[in-house]
């Protein structure tokens, strides 16, 4: 297979430009929060979290607008969520003395997540059984469906001002807002051409084994795309501070729901998604979900044990697929 080395070859190009670019975007990204004077929790669940996302929501919109293959991008989205709440924690606690929770955190970012899954599971329904065209296989996704997710991370935001504004600040150290703010938007558009090669690779290797771009999404794409997340979450745990390590992790899922797949469906005008395929998956999420909060909840920190744990769960899911996309089981029927 001639294409399957270029193709590995350009997954870890693509991997190195992301990574690249996640490191000196997280840099201008902290500067400019200490500048302007933000609380850690909005740092880590908003300002870190919508940047470390970036990669994702190109996904959507790289792989919608320029390869037309719309699953790809969904595919990506749901595994970069599994990924972000199974791998990023489990990671951050092993490489760290511990990882702390909040009650804020559980209470408010955590359940707040929750319903960011179970919104996007309604606009699938909504797209499956109330557009026409829709089937019990295929969801519909329109514009108007688009604005119900992007409302509800408004609602987001808006919980968010709230602690900002109530937030008294530190003195601010010395930084050039202009530089920081040139800094970080170079770093997304190099983190953009990495998730450009992590594209073509990935439907590269699915007409080499043909296999679905969803399972190529939810797995390589997403693993490589939530690479920003990972290298700030573990940064932040090393540093003790597991606030924005644990909110970076669910501000970045929150994100990546509830505005980057919004997002494709507007730049596309519509589009359909396999709906036999996407609940399944969406249903392990939301196992993956309860799990990470019953975990974190429980003493308030994540040990190492409970790393490992989520570690052989993510191992799971990844089997799970592998097993599905070559036909050896048959649980999920639209894959």
């Amino acid at each position: 297979m001639p294409g399957l080395a270029a193709s590995l070859v350009l997954i870890v190009v693509g991997v190195g430009v992301i990574w690249k670019g996640s490191e000196y975007f997280d840099r201008s990204a902290e500067r400019l929060s200490r500048h302007y004077g933000l609380p850690v929790a909005v740092h880590g669940a908003v300002v870190v979290a919508v940047g470390s996302s970036f990669p994702e929501i190109s996904s959507v919109v790289i792989s919608t607008v320029v390869h037309d293959e719309f699953s790809l991008g969904v595919g990506a989205i749901v595994g970069s969520a599994i990924f972000n709440l199974l791998v990023i924690p489990a990671l951050s606690a092993i490489f760290s003395d511990e990882l702390e929770a909040t009650r804020s955190l559980v209470l408010k970012d955590a359940q707040f997540y929750v319903i960011s899954v179970l919104v996007l599971f309604i606009v699938f329904a909504l797209g499956a059984t109330y557009v026409p065209g829709g089937t019990n296989s295929a969801a519909i996704l329109t514009p108007s469906l688009a604005i119900l997710p992007l409302a509800t991370y408004g609602i987001y935001l808006f919980l968010h001002q709230q602690d900002a504004s109530d937030h008294v600040a530190e003195a601010t150290t010395d930084v050039r807002p202009a530089r920081e703010w040139g800094i970080l938007l170079i770093a997304l558009l190099v983190i953009a051409v990495g998730v450009e090669g992590l594209i073509r690779a990935a439907l590269s290797l699915g007409a080499i084994f043909g296999s679905p771009s969803f399972l190529w999404g939810i797995t390589v794409i997403a693993a490589g795309t939530s690479l920003p997340d990972t290298f700030v979450s573990v940064r932040a745990a090393k540093n003790d501070d597991s606030v924005t390590s644990l909110t970076n992790v669910l501000g970045s899922n929150t994100f990546n729901l509830l505005v980057a797949i919004p997002i494709g469906v507007i730049l596309a005008g519509s589009a359909t998604i396999n709906f036999l395929a996407a609940i399944p998956t969406m249903g392990f999420l939301a196992f993956a979900t309860l799990v990470f909060i019953v975990f974190t909840r429980t003493d308030l920190e994540l040990t190492d044990l409970e790393a490992y744990g989520f570690l052989g769960l993510y191992l799971l899911f990844l089997v799970w697929m592998v097993l599905e996309s070559v036909g050896i089981i048959e649980t999920v029927r639209g894959i």
